[in-house]
């Protein structure tokens, strides 16, 4: 019998929420009638808000768990919750609440042994992530409805997006690039030299002199990214650390092309139609994490990309010519309106 009322539970980073969407929608789509609740990190469920295959998101954390859903453990409002990740409290609180629950195998025997439907994990790095994740929708019969990741903004939010455009930006500028050159700390493997981001905005000035960069990102990456304005002067403006995640979305949805490392903004771009270079470690290839079924992204590998690439190899590997000709392709083919 198809379920009335399904949770989704996912507490994650930005990225890996992102890379969730795919599955939520695929469960949306195989059972119309059904409400489907996505409960999340407190910091990171704001992704998924308007989405229209979401009735209501929620936050939740392996903290909270154990103190939640004690009221609902007879009813059971839901008639099945997929639960990703390997967080027993997590798994704990969806038994309580939903009649039927499919997860990932757990540590624990006797979590699993409660489990409807047990689904063994891959290998390391055996997929690209997003048919990682449709694996439990698919273990419970349920067709993929796409692979693209999905984020919604708001006809407010282009509203106000059009209007700080406006605002900070100088008369003709174009195109509008938007610029992530750092990963979160404890993956910083990752991030792209900022000597080579400042070359590579150098050139793109040099073949179009009024290109201007929007500069995203957090407050740990401040001494980078404030180093960075300072040097562009005029033709960059700061953003990072002053907006909310939804705000930052906003903006990077006008954008004309985006560049970025491997980190929860470049996820977020890709629900976009925007031209986007990506930059990935060796250690996570593109074909492991970058954008799938995206019509105009460049991603940008490590020449020593494979399985056997260490996270101590750097990204000052990648030549700013590598990322130069990406931009080019990027933008020739779909040049700024």
């Amino acid at each position: 019998m198809n379920p009335r009322h399904v949770l989704v539970i996912n507490v994650s980073r930005i990225g890996d929420t992102l890379l969730a969407t795919p599955a939520i929608r695929a469960l949306a789509a195989a059972w119309p009638g059904a409400t489907v609740d996505v409960l999340g990190h407190p910091n990171r469920i704001e992704v998924l808000q308007h989405l229209p295959f979401v009735r209501r998101v929620g936050a939740i954390s392996k903290k909270s768990a154990p103190f939640r859903g004690w009221l609902d453990s007879i009813a059971k409002p839901y008639d099945l919750a997929l639960v990703y990740g390997y967080d027993e409290a997590l798994v704990a609180y969806a038994l309580r609440v939903a009649k039927r629950v499919a997860a990932f195998r757990q540590a624990s025997a006797g979590i699993n042994a409660r489990l409807a439907v047990l689904v063994e994990p891959a290998a390391f790095q055996g997929d690209h992530a997003v048919p990682l994740l449709l694996r439990l929708p698919a273990a419970l019969g349920v067709p993929r409805a796409g692979l693209r990741l999905s984020y919604a903004v708001t006809d407010a939010e282009r509203v106000w997006a059009d209007a700080t455009l406006a605002r900070d930006l100088p008369a003709k500028a174009g195109p509008v690039v938007g610029l992530q050159v750092a990963s979160f700390p404890t993956k910083a493997y990752r991030d792209w030299p900022i000597e080579s981001f400042m070359e590579l905005c150098e050139r793109i000035r040099g073949h179009w002199p009024q290109a201007h960069f929007l500069i995203f990102g957090g407050a740990e990456e401040r001494q980078r990214t404030e180093a960075m304005q300072a040097r562009l002067g005029a033709a960059a403006t700061l953003y990072a650390g002053r907006l909310s995640l939804r705000q930052s979305a906003a903006l990077m949805s006008r954008l004309d092309l985006y560049i970025g490392v491997d980190t929860g903004p470049t996820h977020l771009m890709s629900a976009f139609d925007i031209p986007l270079v990506a930059l990935y470690h060796g250690f996570s290839r593109s074909e492991l994490i970058a954008p799938l079924e995206h019509p105009c992204c460049f991603p940008v590998d490590h020449p020593l990309a494979g399985p056997g690439c260490s996270t101590e190899v750097s990204m000052a590997d990648i030549s700013v010519d590598r990322v130069w000709q990406a931009v080019q392709q990027a933008l020739s083919k779909y040049p700024p309106p």
